[in-house]
């Protein structure tokens, strides 16, 4: 009897350490940064629903949204882990850093793919059927840069997913409507990530990475990210059409035309040291304005 404490103790003392990996693990996917996608999922529900949709499925789009986003990050990392180490920017990040295991953040990617595929397949046969090939999206794009320059609109696509696979989970099935939203999310994701991938233009050209600054240098990369900026402007005023209009939408559409101009104010060739606040801030707001006037519109109608 004497040796059963000491047979304990080592299970006692991991689990700090576990708790410690795990939460390394979700700063290092920045998996606060589902706000970005998640509002405009809701969004759709909201839309495809003319009202709230019930707890229980929102609840199911929401587990769904967090783990493919968690599934897609930890998939990221654990492929760009050599390429990070090497980038003097990212080196210090959990796994290059050697802050986690490799073998840690597999079974995260394991358990968050359980996750979303249990809760996609919880929703409706057509969510169950559409959410392989989702997930082959979320995992293909994180080699995407290796190739071509249009990784930004590959990353786009796959935020895109989160407002068109809300509103299948509460209709069923798949109208215009929340194809404009995916694609106004498409371009607004396309056009962010063209702004912070500025920050990594000449490692990039250096090592072999395709990126649009890379590929067309600093000022014409803001030129591309501005058209891809009035490209979501007017596929945004169309959604709201479709929706069936309303002042209370169209002032979060007005709102987020200035956030969106207040990012290009800020970021300037030679000049990013903005880039956060134009990326993490501005960007927040837009997604949660959006999301909060829309839903407003939809309950005032």
């Amino acid at each position: 009897m004497e040796g059963y404490p000491q047979a304990e103790a080592p299970a006692v003392k991991s689990a700090p350490s576990l708790m410690r990996s795990f939460s390394t693990t979700l700063e290092m996917i920045k998996f606060s940064h589902t706000i970005f996608a998640l509002p405009f999922a809701l969004l759709s529900a909201v839309l495809a629903a003319r009202g709230l949709p019930d707890g229980p499925t929102l609840l199911k789009i929401v587990l769904a949204m967090a783990g493919a986003r968690s599934a897609a990050m930890a998939h990221n990392r654990l492929a760009d882990r050599e390429i990070d180490g090497a980038n003097p920017r990212t080196a210090a990040r959990a796994l290059p850093a050697g802050l986690l295991r490799v073998g840690f953040v597999r079974t995260f990617l394991v358990a968050s793919i359980v996750l979303f595929l249990g809760a996609a397949a919880s929703l409706n046969r057509l969510t169950l059927w559409l959410s392989p090939v989702a997930l082959a999206l979320l995992l293909f794009y994180s080699y995407t840069k290796r190739f071509t320059f249009l990784s930004h609109l590959v990353l786009g696509l796959c935020l895109a997913l989160a407002p068109v696979g809300a509103w299948i989970a509460v209709r069923g099935s798949l109208e215009a409507l929340p194809i404009l939203l995916g694609l106004a999310v498409l371009f607004w994701t396309a056009r962010f990530d063209v702004l912070y991938a500025l920050q990594d233009e000449e490692h990039d050209r250096l090592v072999g990475l395709r990126s649009i600054p890379a590929q067309f240098g600093a000022r014409r990369a803001l030129w591309i990210s501005g058209a891809l900026h009035l490209a979501m402007a007017a596929l945004l005023v169309e959604v709201w059409r479709l929706s069936g209009g309303g002042v209370i939408f169209l002032a979060g559409i007005v709102l987020t035309g200035v956030a969106l101009l207040y990012q290009h104010a800020i970021v300037r060739p030679g000049d990013l040291s903005r880039i956060n606040a134009a990326f993490f801030t501005a960007n927040g707001f837009v997604s949660m304005t959006l999301c909060l006037c829309g839903i407003a519109q939809v309950t005032v109608r």
